[in-house]
């Protein structure tokens, strides 16, 4: 049964609406003078092959934004179905990147191991996205794991079942 709504009128239903779309899991990390900040975001996407070209949009009411916003480097970790333990460490109040072994890419951005894939970026671009930032980053290089994708989907997270 399909059910109409105006999604500036009934921002619930737009959220689930939304939700319908499965997405996979990023946790996007950069440096700070506090140290080791991360971001989990399901807005990913690939943009342009030449030059190689990614985004992702964090919210601009997150207590971490402003880390994220100008950031000349960062990374993206796209996560495995194993790695749905470290979403409530970057989730508001989580401990982060305590307890954690990271390395650093040679721009110094902390990075996890064992990711499906990793994009380390240079920032691009930044454009206004209404309650979020789009942030476009060129990729400088890129790394590959085997395994199975961490989905998102109607407000859950879960694996991939083929």
């Amino acid at each position: 049964m399909t059910m109409p709504f105006a999604p500036d009128a009934d921002h619930r239903a737009f959220r689930s609406a939304l939700g319908r779309f499965a997405t996979g899991v990023t946790l996007v990390t950069v440096d700070t003078a506090d140290g080791p900040v991360g971001f989990a975001a399901n807005s990913f996407s690939s943009v342009s092959m030449d030059p190689p070209l990614v985004l992702w949009s964090p919210a601009k009411s997150s207590s971490r934004f402003h880390h994220f916003a100008e950031a000349p480097h960062y990374a993206i970790h796209v996560l495995s179905a194993d790695q749905a333990a470290w979403l409530p460490r970057f989730a508001r109040g989580g401990e982060g990147f305590a307890g954690l072994t990271c390395e650093r890419n040679p721009e110094g951005v902390p990075v996890l191991p064992g990711a499906l894939a990793r994009f380390d970026c240079a920032r691009h671009a930044g454009h206004d996205g209404g309650d979020h930032l789009i942030i476009v980053g060129r990729v400088l290089r890129a790394t590959m794991e085997e395994g199975a994708p961490l989905v998102f989907s109607q407000g859950r997270y879960g694996g991939f079942a083929g």
